[in-house]
């Protein structure tokens, strides 16, 4: 099956989006599908107002029409809401093909975290962007309960999965720092909620992992904290597994690719009881959830490693991948419905 991917978000961001994606088009490649991409490495772009990592296209919409019109994809996906996303929808509108999204990030809380915008305005945005998609694909079953009381319909999970190789239990003795070791690794900003971590009174040591726009204010404020800044491959998962505990003050992901990520290095999670926690986390197996996150980190500390890395054993990639692939080949050629590749445009 020939499949167009279209997306705002891609390399060389480093976040759960890029991640996703980026192994989802492995997955669908050695399959033997047909994979076009549309990023914004493809033409001109400016840094994101507060985001600067990030890169939205200018004025994309000539760009986007050629590169669809020369692929001739059997299946389109949009993943992101930013101007590539509309330009592609347009496109689909206008030809009267349909197309699939996915709902990976909450902008209306990102937004609201740094403007006084209204909920009820971003997500009547969102709402209508996704309303002409066949499916809009959502990480687990809390999010689509919340979009469905938001008026969101024809939604289907799309799961996640962890590279269990890579992260796997180590030696503990890989940081020389006072024990315990608390952990907090993914990207540093405002709506993940990382004040919530730092200000803890914990014992041991408290360790940030990762970047973002928040790193410099957070370094000044909490003088304390060891940050590493980002850290990748090997290196990352010998940072993972040697913590002692994985604390994620995030009350705004959808999912949370660093739990499952946390969990396969047999690091216990102490996180709040939202979306994303309250689906991936098993309360009191492999990780604590509580509004107090103090007692969820020091609770968490008790817990069996080996419990969380059998629990992680459960997200794969290509589980993921089905499922993704399942939703597309519903707006795509009939037959198209598995992992392996359609005969006839293959």
């Amino acid at each position: 099956m020939r499949i167009a991917l279209v997306t705002d978000a891609w390399l060389p961001q480093t976040n759960g989006v890029v991640h996703t994606l980026g192994r989802t088009v492995e997955e669908l490649v050695a399959a033997g599908h047909d994979v076009a991409l549309v990023t914004p490495g493809d033409g001109r772009s400016v840094p994101c107002p507060t985001y600067p990592e990030i890169r939205l296209a200018l004025f994309p919409s000539r760009r986007v029409e050629r590169q669809l019109d020369e692929f001739a994809p059997d299946a389109i996906h949009i993943a992101t809401e930013g101007p590539l996303g509309l330009a592609a929808r347009a496109w689909c509108l206008r030809r009267d093909r349909p197309f699939t999204t996915s709902y990976h990030t909450r902008f209306p809380e990102y937004v609201r975290a740094r403007a006084p915008v209204p909920l009820s305005l971003s997500y009547a945005l969102v709402r209508r962007f996704h309303a002409p998609a066949t499916h809009t694909l959502v990480a687990t079953p809390s999010m689509r309960t919340q979009l469905e009381s938001r008026g969101f319909r024809n939604l289907a999970l799309w799961s996640r999965g962890v590279d269990t190789t890579l992260f796997r239990p180590r030696d503990k003795a890989f940081f020389d720092l006072p024990r315990p070791v608390w952990l907090y690794f993914g990207r540093v900003a405002v709506e993940k909620g990382i004040d919530d971590f730092l200000g803890l009174d914990l014992p041991g040591t408290k360790l940030v992992v990762g970047d973002g726009p928040a790193t410099t204010r957070l370094r000044h404020q909490y003088a304390d904290v060891v940050f590493t800044g980002f850290r990748y491959g090997e290196e990352l998962a010998s940072h993972v597994a040697a913590a002692d505990v994985f604390v994620f003050p995030s009350r705004t992901d959808t999912f949370g690719l660093v739990l499952i990520e946390a969990m396969a290095c047999g690091v216990p999670v102490a996180a709040y009881p939202v979306t994303g926690p309250i689906d991936v986390v098993v309360d009191g197996v492999t990780g604590v959830l509580h509004h107090d996150l103090r007692a969820a980190s020091l609770a968490a500390l008790d817990l069996d490693p080996a419990a969380c890395r059998r629990h992680a054993l459960n997200y794969t990639w290509q589980a993921a991948t089905q499922q993704f692939l399942n939703a597309l080949s519903r707006s795509a050629e009939p037959g198209c419905g598995c992992l392996d590749p359609c005969a006839s445009r293959a």
